[in-house]
């Protein structure tokens, strides 16, 4: 398992905008791509890719072939590359975020979440396409749950509950932690107040001391 400054030195790869990406386009009058605004757009590729394959195979695959075995694997394999693409690399490229569970000596489960430096600014696309994809993708799946119990194609169930379950589980794991990041700012954020305060107080009452000695020492 990788050290804590080696999971800081990953979630410090969460980088803001670049600027000059970006001047060409801005030089020449145009809007610049959502692929451009992007400081990771690789990642954000495939943070679609393998989910987009998932629901256009669920969707489009009866018309290609009839076997159903088929179509189950397909979809089930890109649910998994996606799961494991979303938990493990835009989520930390795109947001700074990284949840996981460790299984402790009692047989407990422990969600662990770590965060970016608040210090270092998000870039807005990535992050609004980031929990875009994590939210809409399942409810996609929910609507093709519902559609498999009014219609009683319930083998088709076997697929969405697949998908919900994956989808899900980052769902609630970048919700948490996202969470949780935003609980650890705002403590930071009252500590450094708190201690600003304290010694401000301090000394407020160093130079009040210091300036009644003198007072008395005049008259």
């Amino acid at each position: 398992m990788a050290s804590t400054a080696d999971r800081q030195n990953l979630l410090s790869d969460a980088q803001p905008m670049g600027i000059n990406s970006l001047e060409p386009d801005l030089e020449a009058g145009g809007q610049p791509s959502i692929l451009k605004q992007s400081s990771h757009p690789v990642c954000l590729i495939f943070h679609y890719l393998f989910r987009v394959a998932a629901i256009c195979i669920y969707f489009f695959g009866t018309w290609f072939t009839d076997n159903f075995v088929l179509i189950f694997v397909l979809c089930v394999l890109m649910l998994v590359f996606d799961f494991w693409t979303v938990k493990n690399v835009s989520g930390r490229l795109l947001v700074g975020l990284r949840w996981w569970n460790e299984n402790k000596e009692d047989g407990t489960t422990t969600w662990l979440f770590e965060s970016r430096d608040p210090s270092r600014p998000l870039n807005p696309v990535d992050s609004r396409l980031f929990w875009t994809g994590l939210y809409v993708a399942p409810a996609v799946w929910v609507v093709f749950g519902i559609l498999c119990i009014l219609t009683f194609k319930l083998t088709w169930l076997l697929i969405v509950a697949v998908a919900l379950a994956l989808n899900f589980a980052n769902v609630i794991g970048y919700t948490q932690c996202d969470k949780d990041a935003k609980q650890k700012w705002a403590s930071g954020f009252a500590s450094n107040m708190l201690g600003g305060a304290s010694a401000g107080g301090l000394m407020g009452g160093l130079m009040s001391r210091g300036l009644s000695r003198m007072a008395g020492s005049m008259f």
